[in-house]
């Protein structure tokens, strides 16, 4: 039985989408975790570990209920720290971002009993979520698989819950510990400066801009990062990784979806799928394309009836790939 854990914020989220529609539901976490449950049936778990407010916690529960497979019991509420934002679309892509709460980080402790987790899903969403000594721990002491969502360490949020694209400064810190690194590209941006003129020319986000991805592939894989993949929105994403000592870089293509009803919960809903792709394949442009599917199974509706089981997901794979 395959075991995965997805560890970040479960957070209270109301969101205005482009369409003006108003949706209020449990992010971040919940999306991998109820998309991995479909996909896994009966031939695996998955384990969500988040800290949640005391008010949140039976309600998540709730959420988490119709699946069999999906072990609660380290979701926990003792501090009365969770997460709490408001989102607000400008376009399908495009968002700002408010947060008047921020849950307790997660620590080694949160996980020191879990020894037969295959691969652990780090879907933090601001930057003091998830702890580097938890990486540093799972990577001496636990054997699964590390896939850590770049969303955290580039965002932060202000005193007034304002939430700011940052620089990942420390960047080199934390690669040695991680095996699967994922990130958008405007969060690429954010993660990839050599200079100070570089830093004043990548202020703000630019959509088209993919040059600076081959030197900071290079740059993630010597570190010790097995597999580096980067989302280019509708297009699909890349992957590099290293063979025979030489960088390998590959495109896949995504799964086309035309009415794009809430983008929220795609990042964290691709790095279940690569979870999936590794845990049962072992490979890296299989891993993609369960990752691109997830993604794009989340934009089409508001409920987590958008997710399907292993054999449905396989037939959409069918026809893109």
């Amino acid at each position: 039985m395959v075991k995965i854990a997805v560890l970040g914020p479960i957070p209270r989220d109301t969101i205005y989408t482009h369409q003006e529609e108003v949706i209020q539901k449990y992010g971040c976490v919940t999306h991998p975790v109820i998309a991995l449950a479909k996909l896994l049936g009966e031939e695996g778990n998955v384990v969500p570990i988040a800290h949640v407010h005391q008010k949140d916690f039976d309600p998540i529960l709730e959420v988490f209920k119709p699946y069999s497979n999906i072990d609660t019991s380290y979701i926990g509420s003792e501090e009365d720290r969770g997460t709490v934002i408001e989102l607000r679309f400008i376009d399908q892509n495009n968002r700002l971002e408010k947060q008047t709460s921020c849950m307790r980080p997660i620590l080694p402790k949160d996980i020191s009993d879990l020894d037969d987790i295959d691969a652990y899903v780090f879907v933090p969403i601001t930057d003091f979520e998830i702890s580097l000594s938890t990486l540093s721990y799972i990577k001496q002491h636990k054997k699964g698989l590390i896939i850590f969502d770049a969303h955290g360490p580039t965002t932060t949020m202000s005193m007034t819950g304002d939430r700011y694209r940052k620089f990942w400064v420390d960047m080199d810190e934390w690669l040695p510990n991680i095996d699967i690194l994922k990130m958008n590209l405007e969060e690429s941006q954010a993660c990839w400066f050599k200079s100070e003129y570089e830093y004043e020319e990548m202020t703000s986000y630019e959509e088209d801009k993919t040059d600076h991805l081959d030197a900071m592939a290079e740059h993630v894989l010597s570190k010790g990062v097995k597999y580096f993949y980067v989302t280019l929105d509708s297009r699909g994403c890349v992957v590099y990784y290293l063979k025979d000592n030489a960088i390998v870089k590959t495109f896949v293509k995504s799964v086309l979806m035309k009415d794009v009803i809430d983008t929220t919960g795609c990042g964290d809903s691709f790095a279940g799928g690569l979870a999936y792709g590794f845990c049962f394949y072992n490979d890296p442009i299989k891993a993609a394309q369960y990752a691109n599917t997830l993604g794009a199974l989340r934009t089409q509706g508001k409920t987590f009836e958008v997710f399907k089981n292993k054999k449905e997901t396989e037939k959409i794979m069918s026809r893109y790939y």
